[in-house]
């Protein structure tokens, strides 16, 4: 019988004690799909108490993380702290100890993933990081492995529950986009300081890596378009449910003839479409490839256990890597190192896809034809229309435009010469429409 993988766990917060339950409540269940045991030898976490709490009597405790790193009872380094400093320095210190390394870290990877895995490679140990995109949905093995025969056209991932679950009650309870944010804070769902989620920057983390993985790219986060969610208001949700769309956060990763679109932000998306239907906190990825077409991966994105589950199925798939040749190991990107291109990330201003349009205006004629002449003038046709008239509350009316495909930038131009009329108040509402078809 071999001998068991051995784990030094580097964090033991929510998703750190999540694995050490994990490891324990399916140990016999793992050790069967593996051969040998997977077991953690060594712990360090600030809370030392805590830390003794959940491990074992023949378990190391440490409050130093890179003590643990260089033990030889260590097999597999852990790394569940965040971050991009100590983390960063952390997991290259495990790599050069010739530590293999499993991490939840998606903003690491996406900001210093290239440099990472570089080291990992002529160390000749494996990195791996399912728990970073989308907690337990297993969609980078999904794309590194069950779709490996395809080409892949485009990723679309809700990829941030925060962002989603305030979207799904905006939308079902009509409430204002503050008084949902506070009560995702009440729910444990959003931080205090909730800019990462709000703003698109965690999702953006996410999408980074799965473009990677999809078109065999290096890691470019500093190139991706990102757009949050901040300016969305309920009349924007509801318009767009009349008009048959769902409005989400998306990350987007497209290829195309021109170069590799990386983008986030708030968009349309048909409600008849499985995915525009994913509500709460839950993630969901669809994955549009040549051969199979397109596929939806769906589930819980954050938690203890969801996220554990991800972070001790790298621990297997490592256990069953290290039996192998090294030449017959998964590559961390999906594609061998020979093969990452690099190809351009396009400007967002050179993507092609709907709008959604909205605008306060004088209630009187003509204003229509002024707004629809200037959009002629840039190549944009009109697919839809809402007009709502002015009211005693509400002296301005209001246009909902919903375009046909054509070009942002020229969209950015009509936008300026349509904010620029004295019959126009207050800057336009640019909404992106993905059909997804």
């Amino acid at each position: 019988m071999n001998k068991p993988l051995r784990v030094a766990l580097v964090g033991v917060g929510t998703v750190g004690s999540g694995t050490v339950n994990v490891l324990n409540t399916n140990a016999a269940e793992i050790e069967r799909r593996v051969g040998f045991p997977i077991r953690i030898t060594a712990i360090a976490d600030l809370n030392t108490e805590r830390a003794r709490e959940l491990a074992g009597a023949d378990v190391h405790i440490s409050n130093d993380a890179f003590d643990v790193v260089k033990r030889d009872d260590v097999d597999v380094v852990v790394e569940l702290i965040g971050g991009y400093t100590v983390a960063k320095q952390l997991v290259l210190a495990a790599i050069e100890a010739g530590k293999h390394v499993v991490t939840a870290n998606k903003a690491l990877l996406a900001v210093h993933g290239d440099e990472i895995f570089a080291a990992a490679q002529a160390k000749q140990v494996m990195v791996a990081f399912e728990a970073a995109v989308a907690g337990g949905i297993p969609v980078i093995k999904a794309i590194k492995e069950g779709l490996a025969a395809n080409q892949i056209e485009y990723v679309a991932g809700i990829i941030n529950g925060t962002c989603n679950f305030i979207l799904s009650e905006m939308r079902d309870k009509g409430l204002p986009f503050g008084e949902v944010l506070a009560q995702a804070q009440a729910l444990g769902y959003a931080e205090a300081d909730p800019t990462f989620d709000i703003e698109g920057i965690d999702a953006a983390h996410k999408i980074t890596l799965l473009s990677s993985m999809a078109f065999g790219i290096p890691v470019q986060f500093e190139k991706a378009y990102i757009e949050g969610i901040t300016k969305l208001t309920r009349d924007d949700i509801q318009f767009a449910e009349q008009l048959g769309y769902r409005v989400k956060l998306l990350g987007i990763a497209r290829k195309t003839a021109q170069g590799v679109e990386l983008r986030v932000h708030p968009t349309l998306i048909p409600a008849k479409r499985l995915i525009a239907n994913v509500e709460g906190v839950m993630n969901a990825v669809l994955v549009k490839a040549n051969a199979v077409g397109p596929t939806l991966y769906y589930g819980a994105g954050a938690g203890s256990m969801p996220t554990a589950s991800a972070v001790v199925a790298d621990l297997i798939e490592i256990a069953r890597a290290c039996q192998a040749p090294l030449s017959s190991r998964v590559p961390v990107l999906a594609f061998q190192s020979q093969g990452i291109e690099a190809v351009d990330v396009l400007p967002v201003a050179q993507v092609v896809t709907a709008y959604y349009l909205r605008l306060a205006v004088d209630d009187k004629p003509g204003v229509l034809a002024e707004v629809t002449r200037l959009l002629a003038d840039h190549h944009i046709s009109i697919e839809a229309m809402i007009q709502r008239q002015a009211t005693a509350e509400q002296e301005t009316a209001e246009i909902v435009l919903l375009t046909h495909r054509c070009v942002e930038g020229d969209v950015n131009k009509a936008i300026e010469k349509i904010e620029a009329l004295a019959s126009v108040h207050g800057p336009l509402t640019r909404i992106r429409v993905e059909d997804l078809s």
